[in-house]
C-alpha cells in the first residue's frame, strides 16, 4: 500500500491504524460482507510518469475547439470579449486566488474592499441602489430574482418571455418545483415579448414579469413599457442583462427595472468550456433586504478609519432558516473580483467602445451575411450584437463544415425550437476582425 502520492509513511499509517485500534486497512471494512467487495484490481491504465501524464492530457486538449485557435462566432450566454492581461494577474495573486468567504472582516480588508468597488460598479452600471456578490450564474441570479419578487409581493406566479435564454428558463422551472411556483412562458413577436399576450395575462396574482434584453436572439426588449404593465398590476420587472450591452444602452433601473440580473462573464472572465461564472445581482434599496447571498458594506472602525464588512447576510446559514431569503452558498467572490478589475481597467469610456464595436461589428456582419444567397433575415427587431439568420441548409451540417476552416459558427437554434429549423444565432463580438466577418461570409457562401 505505497501510494506515491500521498505523503504518508508505512510508519504513519501503522500509528494512525493504531490509534484507532486496527490492525489493517482491510479492517475498517469488516462489516462490508466478503460477496459485496471487490476482489480484484481495479480495470483502469496503468499508472503514468508525470512527463508522460502531460503529454496524455495535451494529446486529450487538442480535441477542443478553441478561440485561441479557431474564429469564434458563437454566443447565447457565454462571449469572447477580450480580457486585459492585468485581470489575470491579479486573479493569481495568492492572497485573492486562494481565499474563501470573507468571514473575518479584520483580516480580508483587500478583498472585501475589492468586492465593494465591484458590488458599486454593479449598481452603477445597472442603475441599481445595489447590488450584491454571491450568485452562481446567471441562470441562479434569475431564478433568485423570482423567489425574492415572490417573497416581497406574497405571490406565486410569474410571467416569463419567451425570449429568455432556455437555459435560464429551465434553471427557474427547476427551482420553483419544490416552492409550487406557477411560471407561465410568454410568446414572441418579430424576436419581442408578446406584449399584447402580457397585457392578457397580467393580473393581480403575478409576482414578476421576467425578461431578457439584449434577450436569447440578440434583440433589444421595450424595458420602459413593460415596467409600466407590470407595475400597473403590482407585479415587479426582473431583467436579465447583458452587461456589455449597458456600455451603450440605457440601464434598466433607470428604465423601471426592480431587479436586475445577469450573466458577468463578459466581464473579464474566460469562457472556461462553461464556467465557474458569475451571476449579477442588483435591486433597490427598498428591496434590499430580501436580496439573496451576501452584500459588503463600507464603515469606520472605532477610531474612525473607513473599513468593510459583510453588512447583510441574508442566508439559512447566518439566519433563522423561516427568515432566510436564500440558500445561496456558493463563493463566487474571485470571479466578482475579475469583473471589478476589469470594469476598473476599461472604465466608463472602454466599456462604451467594447459595446459600440460589438455593434458595429455585429451589423457589419449581418448585412453582408443577409447579402448571400440562401442566408437570410429572421427577424426585424433592433438587435446588439447577436442576430439570427435562416440557412438553405442545416445549420449542424453548416457548422461541421465550417470547422473545417476552423471557424466556429452560431447556434443552432432548431435545438431549442422546432419552428426556428434551419436558424443560426451568430455573435460578433469587438475581438472579431472584418477579415474574420469576411471570411465568415466567403466560407459560408460557398457552403450554401
Amino acid at each position: 500500500m505505497a501510494w506515491s502520492y500521498l505523503p504518508h509513511t508505512e510508519e504513519d499509517r501503522r500509528a494512525m491504524l493504531d490509534s484507532i485500534g486496527v490492525k489493517s486497512v482491510e479492517d475498517l471494512f469488516a462489516d462490508i460482507p466478503a460477496e459485496l467487495r471487490m476482489d480484484r484490481s481495479l480495470n483502469i491504465p496503468a499508472a503514468l510518469s508525470e512527463p508522460e501524464l502531460v503529454h496524455h492530457f495535451a494529446t486529450l486538449a487538442k480535441a477542443n475547439a478553441n478561440a485561441t485557435e479557431y474564429t469564434y462566432f458563437l454566443g447565447a450566454g457565454a462571449y469572447d470579449h477580450y480580457i486585459p492581461s492585468v485581470v489575470d494577474h491579479v486573479l493569481r495573486r495568492s492572497e485573492f486566488y486562494t481565499a474563501y468567504t470573507q468571514y473575518q472582516p479584520e483580516i480580508s480588508q483587500g478583498y472585501l474592499q475589492a468586492l465593494w468597488e465591484y458590488q458599486s460598479m454593479i449598481a452603477e452600471l445597472t442603475g441599481m441602489a445595489v447590488a450584491n456578490a454571491s450568485l452562481y450564474d446567471g441562470g441562479t441570479a434569475v431564478a433568485e430574482a423570482a423567489f425574492m419578487a415572490a417573497g416581497v409581493t406574497g405571490r406565486r406566479e410569474f410571467l416569463v418571455a419567451g425570449t429568455v435564454h432556455p437555459n435560464y428558463r429551465t434553471v427557474l422551472k427547476t427551482y420553483g418545483i419544490d416552492r409550487n411556483y406557477s411560471i407561465l412562458e410568454m410568446n414572441h413577436k418579430d424576436s419581442l415579448i408578446d406584449v399584447d399576450q402580457l397585457r392578457m395575462k397580467l393580473n393581480r396574482n403575478i409576482a414578476a414579469v421576467i425578461i431578457q434584453t439584449p434577450n436569447f436572439f440578440g434583440s433589444i426588449e421595450d424595458v420602459k413599457t413593460l415596467a409600466e404593465l407590470a407595475h400597473a398590476q403590482g407585479a415587479l420587472l426582473v431583467v436579465a442583462v447583458d452587461p456589455i450591452s449597458l456600455g451603450l444602452l440605457e440601464a434598466p433601473g433607470v428604465l423601471g427595472a426592480d431587479i436586475v440580473v445577469g450573466e458577468g462573464q463578459s466581464l473579464g472572465i474566460p469562457m472556461s468550456f462553461g464556467g465557474p461564472y458569475l451571476g449579477f445581482f442588483a435591486t433597490t434599496e427598498k428591496l434590499m433586504r430580501k436580496m439573496p447571498g451576501r452584500i459588503v458594506g463600507q464603515t469606520v472602525d472605532h477610531e474612525g478609519n473607513r473599513g468593510f464588512v459583510l453588512t447583510l447576510q441574508a442566508r439559512e446559514q447566518h439566519i433563522r432558516r423561516e427568515k432566510a431569503t436564500s440558500n445561496i452558498c456558493s463563493n463566487q467572490a474571485l470571479c466578482a473580483l475579475a469583473a471589478a478589475v476589469y470594469l476598473g481597467t476599461v472604465g466608463r469610456a472602454g466599456l462604451q467602445k467594447v459595446a459600440s464595436l460589438s455593434m458595429n461589428k455585429a451589423h457589419y456582419a449581418y448585412k453582408q451575411l443577409t447579402g448571400l444567397q440562401g442566408c437570410e433575415t429572421v427577424f426585424n427587431a433592433p438587435f446588439f450584437k447577436e442576430f439570427v439568420v435562416r440557412l438553405s441548409k442545416p445549420v449542424a451540417e453548416v457548422n461541421q463544415a465550417l470547422l473545417a476552416d476552423q471557424i466556429i459558427g452560431g447556434l443552432d437554434l432548431g435545438r431549442y425550437d422546432a419552428k426556428l429549423g434551419h436558424c443560426m444565432l451568430v455573435c460578433v463580438t469587438e475581438k472579431r476582425t472584418r477579415a474574420d466577418i469576411d471570411r465568415l461570409v466567403a466560407r459560408l457562401g460557398a457552403i450554401l
